[in-house]
């Protein structure tokens, strides 16, 4: 029978004084940890998302350099491994991990971490994580040192040799465990490169690494050669704008602080240019960005369109992320327009057959950025596809009816689900009453790209590429 949190007896705990009167004078519980306790309590507690929560705490905190960077590491590693951490728990505890208190919970999934993932010493992993918990979670503390020796006794492959299903009866549960994903996700993925497992298994390591910041040279305002030499980074793989930061944060990066630069993930700079790049008949005067929020894709085409004597209309439905467009679209010749994409045809500022390229970078699921929002793999469900799919659907017509005829459309989403990419798409296409043709998007990419597949859609992978999981369809209004 397991004995209740906080009275499970001590393995090896911290000793006491001499004659085992008292306990040694804790030093003071280092800040990196705490700040990684925060960042992952704020995120579990508050639905909180890491890369809004942690600046902000690391900042309060007074963190920079190389504690700034364990905190870092410490926040976004736990969150990418958090299905496996908890499974681990469960079984080191005796106990479901959700009958854990949750801010010793999540105190020991850092400590988990650390022993499993960090070349921390074990011995400094538990101590620290002890003393973590004492702070906030007082009476957990001797439950927490015997669950962290415990997890000790194995390293990571140990565990995933012990708890997960084998991986030829049920290689959809092994990967899950194996590689920190909820199974419906791995599915999905699977699904979408043709049954591969083994592929799917390379897709879901990717995942759990972290990602290089990608840097966009906004054309006609600085060359990437340029920017690459000044942050010491190298110039991107594949799209002609993006730039590889080495470290740091992007923030600090001057050409970034006054507009000449931003940060955008090098496939969604491909995509962007893709729309910005394919051959079209007729005028070219007229763009429009139907979900522009925050405005990166908006930075690009705006700097694009300054360059070749066009106009980009951006469109954000709600009116803070219409502020974040404004602002990283200042001085470019782009108008904001804080409204529903829907509207099209309702709204005069949105007339049918008016504009000659359309980008739809459709709201989904987001299953294609899980390296960088690893948190967002625990908050979406299947249950959520229904709702996002029919909002696509809405979203992909509505620009099929803004966009003339000979014009071009292109839908974009950061999620490789087949429901959310070619369902999604083919469906539109079909309701929108319109005559469309698909545009084969490969000849829209840099020549030599590696894995695009038979087209005329592309789907960009994190483990092919390099990028986010990126879905691009281009059609052409007949």
């Amino acid at each position: 029978m397991t004995a209740p949190e906080g009275t499970r007896p001590s393995r090896g705990g911290p000793s006491t004084g001499r004659g085992g009167d008292r306990r040694p004078v804790r030093p003071p519980l280092d800040r990196p940890r705490r700040a990684a306790y925060e960042a992952v309590a704020a995120v579990h507690r508050d639905d909180a998302f890491a890369n809004l929560v942690l600046p902000i705490i690391l900042r309060d905190e007074g963190l920079f350099g190389r504690d700034a960077a364990f905190a870092t590491e410490l926040t976004y590693g736990t969150l990418r491994h958090l299905g496996t951490l908890d499974a681990i728990l469960s079984d080191a505890a005796g106990r479901d991990v959700e009958r854990i208190d949750p801010p010793a919970r999540d105190a020991l999934r850092i400590g988990a971490y650390q022993l499993l993932h960090t070349r921390v010493p074990a011995h400094a992993a538990v101590s620290s994580t002890v003393d973590l918990v004492r702070s906030v979670a007082p009476g957990a503390t001797g439950f927490a040192n015997a669950v962290l020796r415990e997890v000790s006794t194995l390293d990571s492959d140990g565990w995933v040799a012990k708890l997960a299903p084998p991986m030829e009866t049920d290689p959809v549960g092994h990967l899950a465990l194996a590689y920190s994903h909820p199974q419906w996700i791995v599915r999905a993925f699977s699904e979408a490169l043709d049954g591969d497992l083994g592929e799917t298994a390379r897709l879901l390591i990717e995942d759990n690494e972290r990602p290089p910041v990608h840097l966009c040279a906004r054309p006609g305002l600085i060359d990437p050669i340029e920017l690459a030499d000044q942050v010491g980074g190298a110039p991107g793989a594949f799209s002609p704008y993006a730039v590889y930061l080495p470290g740091g944060a992007p923030g600090d990066v001057p050409a970034v602080v006054d507009g000449r630069a931003h940060v955008q993930d090098e496939g969604s700079q491909l995509v962007a240019v893709a729309l910005a790049d394919a051959p079209l008949d007729g005028p070219d005067g007229r763009w429009l960005d139907l979900c522009a929020g925050p405005g990166g894709k908006a930075g690009l085409l705006g700097a694009l369109a300054a360059q070749r004597d066009a106009r980009l209309t951006a469109v954000e439905v709600a009116e803070h992320r219409a502020r974040l467009v404004s602002q990283a679209t200042r001085g470019l010749p782009v108008t904001v327009l804080a409204t529903d994409g829907r509207e099209v045809g309702a709204d005069p500022k949105l007339p049918e057959g008016h504009f000659d390229r359309v980008l739809v970078d459709a709201p989904c699921t987001g299953l294609g950025s899980l390296r960088r929002r690893p948190e967002s793999r625990w908050r979406r469900q299947p249950s959520d596809l229904p709702q996002l799919t029919r909002l696509q659907r809405e979203l992909l017509g509505a620009a099929l009816r803004a966009v003339r005829p000979g014009g071009l459309v292109a839908y974009v989403t950061c999620s490789p689900h087949t429901v959310e990419t070619h369902v999604t798409v083919t469906e539109a296409a079909r309701r929108s009453g319109v005559s469309v043709d698909f545009v084969d998007a490969r000849p829209l990419l840099p020549a030599g790209m590696p894995g695009l597949g038979d087209g005329p859609t592309v789907q960009l992978w994190p483990h092919r590429h390099g990028t986010d999981a990126m879905f691009l369809a281009v059609l052409r209004r007949g």
